[in-house]
């Protein structure tokens, strides 16, 4: 688990096969924490190959502007411009102010991420634009939320949702949001393992297809 000030991150990916197409960054920024969650189309080593490439292109622009949507625009102009043969990916980038709690994100083509507030109600983190190398000239939307004591965010992807068990069931939407809220609420790294557990409790030793990652970022004030 890593601590930012306020803010608790935790995270885990579980490859498919031997290299993952997911990856996570977690890059300190002075007052904020740049975090990233991507997924790159395809599987195993030809998709975990281009992580590399991605991983790189966000520190090329997190360097220059830690802004996310011109973090995004700027990977989504250099991947299209690369040689053919590059995959699309999905990408969910946020900026977190430790000292007030602000986020800033943007997601391109990724799931959205959510938002538990201390008091019950989930918002989902919509706002961005289409997959990387999807579109040269795509446009990127920046979305902003606060977090306050309490609140916890969950990026994931799209591997958690379709995690299937025997009986050719996905794990879904539903049963994401309802271990979401039964996670321990004391710490991330506690409510990243118990949410992952109910994850690989319901696919019973079932083969998986794609890559399942999750972060949690959790607000503790200190008192």
């Amino acid at each position: 688990m890593v601590r930012h000030g306020a803010f608790e991150i935790a995270s885990e990916t579980f490859a498919a096969r031997h290299l993952p197409g997911d990856f996570i960054a977690v890059e300190d920024a002075g007052d904020s924490v740049i975090l990233a969650l991507g997924d790159i189309t395809g599987k195993g080593l030809a998709a975990g190959m281009w992580t590399t490439l991605l991983l790189g292109l966000l520190a090329i622009h997190s360097k220059s502007n830690i802004e996310p949507e011109t973090i995004v625009t700027g990977m989504n102009r250099d991947l299209c411009r690369a040689s053919i043969g590059v995959p699309l990916a999905s990408l969910f980038l946020a900026k977190l102010n430790s000292e007030n709690g602000r986020l800033d994100y943007c997601s391109a083509g990724h799931p959205p991420a959510l938002l538990l507030r201390a008091d019950g109600r989930l918002e989902s983190l919509f706002d961005g634009g289409p997959l990387l190398g999807a579109v040269s000239q795509a446009s990127f939307a920046k979305g902003s939320a606060e977090l306050r004591d309490g609140d916890v965010l969950v990026a994931y992807s799209d591997g958690i949702m379709e995690a299937h068990n025997y009986r050719d069931e996905e794990f879904g939407f539903d049963r994401l949001e309802a271990q979401l809220r039964r996670a321990p609420g004391s710490y991330a790294d506690a409510a990243l393992f118990s949410m992952l557990g109910a994850v690989q409790d319901f696919v019973g030793g079932c083969p998986q297809a794609d890559d399942m990652s999750l972060v949690v970022v959790r607000r503790r004030t200190p008192q």
